[in-house]
């Protein structure tokens, strides 16, 4: 990826709010430590600012009084480009239309609160970065979801997206049992185990 991509990709990994070390986001970003230096600086001369955390358990986390803009995108939009993908005929031009599309549905829930993300404590902190985890590695999740009308149970997901929606979070997710698209609250994933199971998030985006 270009430098760019790469530099965006570690402010979207320091979002969740969790701290990163040198070496996991290098690992992640599948570059050397020196060039997270660097994307560092980047960011810092953008006024987006890194605090660094020294010592042997130290790393990088996003300054707390920083909010991530949000791309000026309307349902205008959304509708243009749904329509947009019915008139093309190349698979592969329609798919990335698609990936627009959803892309610009979870912008548009996340502009409904441009509040500071709230997690509540650890086990909802865990719980995030699990999901977190398997959405950027395409990976299927096993969660414990309490229902107020039906209690806890069981389900297989597939996440395609952390939101927040009145300052709190949600995952949209393709849930396997039902066939369908669901938005889930973090709030009632009262645990949730990485499977190590892939899944092609294309298939999903053009099925539905």
């Amino acid at each position: 990826m270009s430098k760019l991509s790469n530099t965006l990709l570690m402010l979207q990994l320091l979002q969740n709010g969790r701290k990163y070390s040198i070496k996991e986001l290098a690992c992640k970003i599948e570059v050397s430590e020196r060039m997270i230096r660097k994307y560092k600086e980047e960011l810092e001369y953008a006024g987006i600012f890194i605090d660094t955390i020294k010592g042997p358990y130290g790393g990088y986390v996003l300054n707390k009084d920083f909010n991530v803009p949000y791309l000026n995108l309307t349902s205008h939009d959304m509708d243009i480009i749904n329509e947009s993908a019915k008139w093309i005929d190349d698979d592969t031009i329609k798919q990335e239309l698609m990936n627009i599309h959803s892309k610009i549905i979870l912008n548009l829930n996340n502009k409904e609160n441009n509040r500071k993300p709230i997690l509540s404590d650890n086990a909802e902190l865990n719980v995030f970065n699990k999901i977190n985890n398997a959405y950027k590695n395409h990976l299927k999740l096993k969660i414990k979801y309490y229902n107020l009308k039906h209690g806890e149970s069981i389900r297989v997901i597939y996440p395609l997206g952390l939101y927040l929606f009145q300052n709190e979070w949600w995952v949209s997710a393709y849930w396997e049992e039902k066939d369908d698209m669901r938005q889930f609250h973090l709030k009632r994933i009262t645990d949730c185990e990485i499977l190590d199971i892939k899944f092609n998030p294309n298939e999903i985006n053009l099925k539905f």
